[in-house]
C-alpha cells in the first residue's frame, strides 16, 4: 500500500456520494472477483510451468483490467464524491482536486 493510502475517509473529509449509493458496488466487486480467479490462472500457470510468455500475456490482461477499474474509480469520485462535496462546500475544490490528482499519478507510476 502506499503511505498515504487509508480505508476510511479522513477526519472532517466532505464527499457528496460515493458509487456504492449509484449501485456501482456490485460491479466492482464482480470485476475484482473476476480478476481474482486471473491472478489464480496465473497461479496455476505457474505451477504447471506453462510457456513464459504466455504467462505474461495473461499477467498484462490482469493488469489492463486493473487499470481500468482504477480509472473507472477515479471517474466515479470525481462524479459523485467530488462534485457532491464540492456542491456543499466550493471551498473543497482544491484540496479535493489535488487529492484526485494524486491518486491519478499513483495509477500512472504503480
Amino acid at each position: 500500500m502506499y503511505p498515504n493510502a487509508s480505508t476510511a475517509r479522513p477526519a472532517g473529509h466532505l464527499c457528496g456520494g460515493s458509487p456504492q449509493d449509484t449501485g456501482n458496488k456490485a460491479r466492482y466487486v464482480a470485476r475484482l472477483r473476476r480478476m481474482e480467479g486471473q491472478a489464480q490462472g496465473i497461479a496455476r500457470m505457474f505451477n504447471r510451468e506453462q510457456y513464459c510468455l504466455d504467462i505474461l500475456t495473461q499477467v498484462s490482461a490482469l493488469s489492463a483490467a486493473l487499470r481500468s477499474l482504477g480509472l473507472g474509480l477515479v471517474d466515479d469520485h470525481m462524479k459523485y464524491c467530488v462534485l457532491g462535496a464540492v456542491r456543499q462546500d466550493p471551498r473543497t475544490a482544491e484540496t479535493l482536486l489535488r487529492e484526485v490528482s494524486e491518486a491519478i499519478a499513483r495509477l500512472r507510476c504503480g
